[in-house]
């Protein structure tokens, strides 16, 4: 199938019940069918239990619990550098902020106010920043880790469609990562100031949960939400887990203008492992 027909193939795919059909399945205990669903994922995908605390596929309740599964003890050692690659995945893109527009892929570009669900304050903070886009495909570990230290301020749901956001996707659609329902995760760091990280659902992305919240689109009612963490005390260290994807997707950071200078070895596609160095602040 050309890439054009697998675009036009996402308009008309019923997204919203593919994805709840999808979140039942994996939350599903099935004993001996659940095992089998697993197996089959981790011949289809190449999944390397080896790396994971518990290899032993049986032992995993839910395709859920599977998927979602620490790694074992220091197979994802966290670099010195300023700022670590948050996630195991592909650079789908980074680079500068142009004014506050970001790329997305050739020919297509989005802007920091769209992202982040209309704030045109919060865009404010990162005109002329920085930003990194990273995929995190079917066989990647889903945990999502922190790039710096930093101290939750707030977080807004933001309602929207379940375009699949895989390479192909991102080519064809317009603006996509602004119009699938997305998780904004906002920080302060004493180090290098204000950065979000976007967690973007896709089709079959059964939710997204943070380690302060839990699962934070358990209904999708179309509604925007928001939290406030004024008054909490909720600081998370470089590398340390941050949230979970139920199935995979894409995340999406955002940085102040001078805030980071982005690893030379970074390029578009290149696969990346969490705790590698990602940047450090611009000398």
């Amino acid at each position: 199938m050309s890439d054009r027909l697998k675009v036009l193939f996402q308009h008309v795919l019923p997204k919203q019940g593919l994805t709840v059909f999808a979140g039942r399945i994996a939350r599903a205990r099935g004993g001996a069918m659940t095992t089998r669903l697993i197996r089959w994922f981790v011949g289809r995908y190449a999944v390397d239990m080896g790396e994971a605390a518990d290899s032993d596929i049986a032992s995993y309740q839910s395709f859920n619990d599977f998927f979602t599964r620490p790694l074992r003890a220091g197979v994802r050692p966290i670099a010195t550098a300023d700022f670590v690659c948050p996630v195991d995945g592909a650079i789908s893109q980074f680079g500068p902020i142009d004014d506050h527009h970001m790329v997305q892929a050739k020919g297509h570009r989005f802007t920091t106010t769209e992202l982040v669900g209309g704030d045109i304050a919060l865009a404010a903070r990162f005109r002329h920043g920085s930003f990194a886009n990273l995929y995190l495909s079917p066989s990647d570990y889903h945990r999502l880790h922190m790039p710096c230290d930093g101290r939750l301020t707030r977080m807004i749901y933001v309602p929207g469609k379940l375009f699949s956001v895989n390479p192909v996707t991102a080519r064809g659609v317009p603006s996509l990562f602004a119009r699938n329902e997305r998780v904004v995760c906002i920080f302060e760091s004493a180090d290098h100031g204000p950065f979000v990280i976007v967690l973007v659902g896709a089709t079959i992305v059964g939710s997204m949960a943070t380690v302060w919240h839990g699962v934070v689109n358990p209904r999708r009612t179309g509604r925007t939400a928001e939290w406030r963490y004024a008054d909490q005390e909720i600081v998370l260290k470089k590398g340390e887990e941050m949230g979970r994807f139920l199935l995979g997707s894409t995340i999406v950071m955002l940085f102040g203008q001078g805030t980071i200078a982005f690893n030379k070895d970074w390029a578009p596609e290149a696969k990346v492992r969490l705790g590698e160095a990602m940047g450090d602040r611009p000398a």
